[in-house]
């Protein structure tokens, strides 16, 4: 595990919501530890957990100082994103689902990427999944469309300035991964797709109720 170097404005800051899901963080935390690029830092939202969630995170907010921990009552995945941006102090923003995990080099390529086109604000890229997974539509709720045709918020990474901007994740009512997709539509400076895949997910299935 390489050396963790903390700033008090850390280059990138990464935010995990989680809600009951506390048997796959370790896998998510220990990901984000096991980055080629050491400058970050990790804000843990929990929204309203009532399983083992903190006894899982208090022994990595003991151990690193890189790592904080925010709780309030469940409130949804778009607030809880919304916390943590502004909990945060990174240049750059991004995000990890608590049930998913990144590839060893994910931040040093994404941060190459935007250092190489200044003229870019954020970007998404791919993911990996086993699974053929349809959502509903968000406009067109009788339609089914396969999720790796949408833009997924987990993927994203962009300068802070962008999510302040935009004032954050507008609510939806179905999966969290989805909410993101709005964002680059609504952008008004240029938004870029990073090809590479550099997130694995553990999906669950993302449904209108």
């Amino acid at each position: 595990m390489s050396p963790i170097n903390f700033d008090i404005n850390p280059e990138i800051s990464i935010i995990v919501c989680t809600y009951n899901r506390a048997h796959y963080l370790n896998k998510a935390i220990d990901s984000v530890l096991n980055q080629t690029f050491t400058n970050w830092e990790l804000v843990i939202v929990d929204d309203g957990s009532s399983d083992q969630t903190f006894a899982v995170v208090n022994p990595y907010l003991e151990k690193y100082n890189n790592i904080r921990y925010l709780k309030h009552k469940n409130k949804k995945q778009c607030y809880a994103k919304n916390a943590g941006i502004q909990a945060s102090f990174g240049k750059y923003l991004t995000f990890l689902d608590s049930d998913d995990a990144y590839k060893p080099n994910h931040l040093e390529s994404r941060l190459q990427y935007m250092k190489a086109h200044p003229e870019i604000d954020l970007i998404e890229g791919g993911f990996f999944s086993e699974d053929n997974i349809l959502v509903a539509d968000y406009y067109q709720s009788d339609k089914l469309i396969n999720l790796k045709e949408c833009v997924l918020g987990p993927t994203f990474l962009g300068k802070r300035k962008v999510f302040f901007e935009l004032q954050g994740f507008k609510h939806m009512i179905y999966g969290e991964d989805t909410d993101g997709s709005s964002l680059p539509f609504m952008l008004n400076q240029h938004t870029r797709c990073q090809d590479n895949i550099l997130l694995t997910q553990k999906f669950r299935k993302f449904l209108k109720p």
